[in-house]
């Protein structure tokens, strides 16, 4: 069995500024504070974290959305590769991110504070101070 869930959160930049930004490697890691190599075509593999989280792009639509399947270490070799779908609403302050999170394995937690501990709590200090 699996699960999913998700969060959302608003990060003061613009839609395209927080795409560019997922999808760099220099970026992302700056913006999440650890190491990420990301090749950034439909196809391209990446990792985040120092290698802890790794995946490939499946679909992209610039400044829009994100789809990507997506695992951490922790993961066991049998546990099929999760999928995290990134969508970026423009909101007056600034861009709201929901991250859709499916097939997590079960056994496999604490990804949902992760986010937010991880991703939306460093990415409001990356865009409050460009």
């Amino acid at each position: 069995m699996a699960y999913e869930f998700t969060v959302s959160d608003v990060v003061p930049a613009s839609p395209q500024a927080v795409y560019e930004a997922w999808m760099s490697s220099d970026a992302h890691g700056k913006m999440t504070g650890d190491a990420a190599e990301i090749d950034p075509r439909v196809g391209g593999e990446f990792t985040a974290w120092g290698g802890y989280i790794s995946g490939r792009t499946l679909a992209l639509e610039p400044g829009r959305r994100i789809v990507q399947s997506w695992r951490t270490s922790d993961f066991r070799a049998a546990d099929h590769d999760s999928q995290l779908e990134v969508i970026l609403d423009p909101v007056p302050e600034g861009t709201k991110i929901t991250l859709h999170h499916t097939n997590v394995p079960d056994g496999q937690s604490g990804y949902e504070q992760g986010w937010r501990d991880n991703y939306f709590d460093p990415m409001r200090e990356y865009f409050s101070h460009p």
